[in-house]
């Protein structure tokens, strides 16, 4: 499943010239500039640790993705609507993408269900590329979200663990992406967290790779070829509270509703779906490991 498989998007077949087609079309190239002072950490790790390129249909990798269920009773500490399900009419593995489906209807006493997965216990890592070339979904109170945890998460109360936003994205701004990170002293809305405004396009209507690298004192966060977030101790309100320099796992799913989102409301279209085409990670080369 892990095979080697050349860095840019693949040519998926039939289904993905159908969404190229219908749904792509017109996409605009972005050609940003960010400027930063010569002490900007800039790295390109290369040595592949894992990847899913989603070639094999059916469920997601059971060697590499498990899944959350449920609710959490408190909608996931966000006020989240969902029901997050393991079924295939929210998750699947088809035609070379895993695709996510937001959908409403009632489900165990939720009025909407999606999906959820993670790879805690199965692929864990400490510093490093993590990225995955992704299609957004779109909507009043959509809410798609790559991001990871650190591995101590059922040892200590969240922040205390870390947490580090690769990408979320409010479904009714389609063309604002936000990279954060979350620690003690600097959660939930006090995050330290940086936007991103997509020119002359929109992250629904066409893929884009979603990245980071971090190192010992850094995390650098990418949108395609763009460099535009970098966060060292220093940013935080105690430099002493730096809390990622321990293994981190993956997490990608899709929220309807919540604290950062808002409810759906009748502009709100479902089913929704978010394509991931691949998640890849790559091993950290730098100093200090």
């Amino acid at each position: 499943m892990h095979k080697p498989h050349p860095p840019e998007g693949k040519r998926k077949g039939r289904f993905q010239d159908l969404i190229l087609s219908t749904l792509f079309a017109g996409i605009l190239s972005v050609n940003l500039a960010c400027s930063y002072g010569e002490d900007q950490i800039v790295t390109n790790f290369t040595e592949l640790t894992v990847q899913d390129e989603f070639d094999v249909d059916g469920a997601p990798d059971s060697s590499l993705w498990d899944y959350n269920i449920g609710t959490r009773g408190d909608g996931w500490g966000n006020n989240e609507l969902q029901y997050y399900t393991d079924r295939p009419e929210n998750i699947i593995v088809q035609n070379g993408y895993l695709i996510f489906t937001a959908k409403q209807e009632n489900f165990e006493g939720s009025s909407y269900t999606s999906a959820r997965i993670l790879t805690k216990d199965k692929f864990e890592q400490r510093y490093g590329r993590f990225e995955a070339r992704i299609r957004t979904p779109y909507g009043q109170g959509i809410w798609p979200a790559f991001w990871m945890l650190g591995a101590n998460s059922d040892e200590v109360i969240w922040p205390e663990c870390g947490e580090i936003d690769i990408m979320e994205i409010r479904g009714q701004e389609p063309t604002i992406l936000f990279g954060s990170v979350h620690g003690p002293g600097y959660s939930a809305g006090e995050a330290i967290t940086k936007r991103y405004d997509l020119e002359n396009d929109r992250f629904d209507t066409g893929f884009h790779i979603f990245g980071i690298e971090w190192g010992p004192d850094y995390v650098n966060y990418y949108v395609d070829d763009v460099l535009y977030n970098r966060i060292t101790p220093e940013d935080l309100p105690n430099p002493d509270n730096w809390v990622f320099n321990q293994p981190f796992y993956l997490i990608l799913n899709v929220a309807v509703g919540g604290s950062f989102v808002g409810s759906p409301n009748e502009e709100t279209v479902f089913p929704q779906t978010m394509l991931v085409d691949y998640v890849r990670a790559y091993k950290y080369n730098g100093p200090n490991e």
